[in-house]
């Protein structure tokens, strides 16, 4: 039976409602009126029955493709310095190496999500490994700096089709189920496995490859054409419903997708700039950023009302990108999940980066040495599956959360409190290990409770939606991190009377000691936050997993909507009896 301390939410179907003008009659009806469910539009196409061979086969290839797509960061970050020597990139522009990627993948998450709904999640799974495979071998075979910044940022492009389209996939082919749960468990054991694999990628290549730094590109394409040919293979045909309306809002998707990439680009190059964040163009950059994202939300709902209108549609109403509606679904708590995800990422990613530059600058280890350190990552995060699997589906959501928020901020705590002088067994390995069960919690928590509340046809550009908070989350915990170290050790070299050059290469050990704890800190303040807010607003979701019996449950047991078939009628969430 379900909690009688928090109202019922109504019974929907099992991959979540058929239309979207259900939720809206829901929300809208003021008078307490029985509301009649609409016919589902578009039909709900059935999921494919998949042999247990073909379905290993599938979330196999779907998490690989995960794991490139981090790997394709942290594998390059670890070798900028010998990039830069190599082919006389500045120090200052070297990570516009690793900017021009998450630019692409970050800001194009929304766009390419729709279009994966709308005109198959194959052909976009496909098309993005296709893109990452090519651009990987041109990056390998770059001269210069611009030439690889380029290529990198259409490699971008291929992870912004494939990811969305992957997560839009696994929910269709596993209806809510055990099997669904063991699935998005495995893919989000991809983000840090995929970080593990990257450094430990880019440690070894760098170390022992001729012609060094290239070599990581070329082992990326050969992952990326096996996770291409994985793909072709397992996954089943696309099953587009042709009556559905398969117009694209170009208008939303210019606008998000300008906003956004301005946005990032500030966050990535303001603490840089000729003046910081008091460059001209940053400032407006930034101004320009907000404003048209501003103007996206605004289209967006035009477009939403536009679309419940039943006369007939203009042609410059096309379905929008992304139904402001979607933020308020489940009494908004999947705008609660959205903003933790971003908080969460952005300790993830931080902890992360701070703690590769501790290993590399401060304790001035190798990048073979340095990838050593991150070999539990790895195996954690396969381990770390398993047990997601079995747990999801016996806690309820915010107890999943909440504990992994906490971990995650457990493990910048431990970085924060170093000791240089200790073992590495004291400080560095718990917290990698905590690093990734904290990451694996969220994400595969938050990515099963999306599944269960999206509507159909709508899977990807929802894992897109989530997959740009955490872009976006990782563009902002760096950020804040960064002017924290910065700050830090300016101080503190100040107080020993040091003026630190351009490159801030000359400041004291100590100093750079303080920034390092300093930066970590601040990394375990987001996930803390993300707590408090899990655990305000998140008490009453109940279980988003599934257990082998879950199809003898009944529907009253399901807090987060999704596992009942349709009722005739519905009533309004405001008028059902707690």
């Amino acid at each position: 039976m379900a909690d009688d301390r928090f109202p019922r939410l109504p019974s929907l179907p099992r991959d979540g409602p058929q239309s979207p003008h259900l939720h809206h009659s829901e929300s809208s009806d003021l008078k307490g009126k029985a509301v009649k469910a609409t016919p589902p539009h578009p039909p709900r196409v059935p999921p494919p029955k998949l042999s247990l061979t073909r379905a290993i086969a599938l979330v196999t290839t779907c998490t690989i493709a995960m794991v490139v797509n981090i790997s394709n960061s942290t594998s390059i970050s670890i070798s900028l310095p010998m990039i830069g020597r190599d082919i006389n990139i500045q120090e200052d522009q070297l990570q516009w190496l690793l900017s021009a990627y998450a630019l692409s993948s970050g800001c194009l998450l929304l766009f390419f999500g729709r279009l994966a709904d709308l005109y198959g999640r194959k052909k976009g799974f496909v098309l993005g490994m296709l893109t990452q495979l090519v651009f990987a071998i041109g990056c390998g075979f770059a001269p210069n700096g611009i030439t690889l910044d380029v290529l990198r940022a259409f490699q971008g492009l291929g992870a912004a089709a494939a990811i969305p389209s992957a997560l839009g996939i696994l929910a269709h082919s596993f209806p809510p189920s055990r099997e669904r749960t063991i699935a998005f468990a495995t893919f989000a054991a991809g983000a840090p496995v995929g970080g593990a694999f990257g450094t430990i990628l880019g440690g070894v290549v760098t170390q022992f490859s001729d012609p060094h730094w290239r070599a990581t590109f070329f082992v990326a394409a050969g992952l990326t054409a096996l996770t291409l040919l994985g793909g072709i293979v397992s996954m089943p045909p696309d099953q587009i419903d042709p009556d559905t309306d398969r117009r694209v809002d170009w208008i939303g998707a210019g606008l998000v997708t300008t906003g956004l990439v301005l946005i990032v680009f500030v966050l990535g190059e303001g603490e840089i700039a000729s003046q910081g964040w008091k460059t001209p163009y940053i400032i407006a950059c930034l101004i320009l950023g907000v404003i048209l994202v501003a103007a996206f939300l605004v289209w967006e709902h035009r477009l939403e009302k536009a679309l419940e209108d039943p006369r007939p549609k203009s042609i410059w109403a096309p379905p929008p990108l992304m139904k402001l509606s979607l933020w308020a679904r489940a009494k908004g708590r999947l705008a609660v999940v959205l903003v933790i995800a971003f908080l969460n990422w952005c300790g993830f990613l931080s902890w992360t980066l701070w703690a590769q530059l501790y290993y590399q600058n401060y304790l001035l280890l190798s990048p073979v040495h340095t990838m050593v350190r991150f070999i539990p990552m790895f195996v954690t995060g396969i381990l770390c599956n398993w047990f997601v699997a079995v747990v999801v589906a016996r806690l309820p959501l915010v107890v999943f959360v909440v504990s992994g928020t906490v971990i995650t901020a457990g493990a910048a705590i431990l970085f924060a409190l170093i000791d240089p002088s200790a073992t590495y067994w004291a400080f560095g390995f718990p917290s990698t290990v905590l690093i990734v069960f904290g990451a694996d919690f969220v994400y595969s928590a938050g990515t099963i409770f999306l599944a269960k509340i999206a509507y159909h046809g709508e899977h990807s550009v929802v894992g897109a939606l989530f997959q740009t908070m955490t872009q976006l989350g990782s563009a902002f915990g760096l950020t804040t991190t960064t002017i924290v170290f910065n700050s830090v050790v300016r101080t503190q070299s100040a107080k020993l009377g040091v003026t630190l050059d351009s490159s801030g290469d000359n400041a004291p050990a100590s100093a750079s000691l303080d920034g390092y704890r300093a930066a970590q800190w601040t990394a375990a303040g987001f996930p803390l936050l993300a707590a408090i807010l899990a655990a305000l607003f998140l008490r009453g979701v109940g279980i988003v997993g599934h257990d082998r019996h879950a199809k003898e449950k009944s529907s009253d047991s399901d807090q987060t909507n999704g596992s009942a078939d349709p009722p005739v009628e519905l009533k309004p969430i405001a008028s059902q009896s707690p």
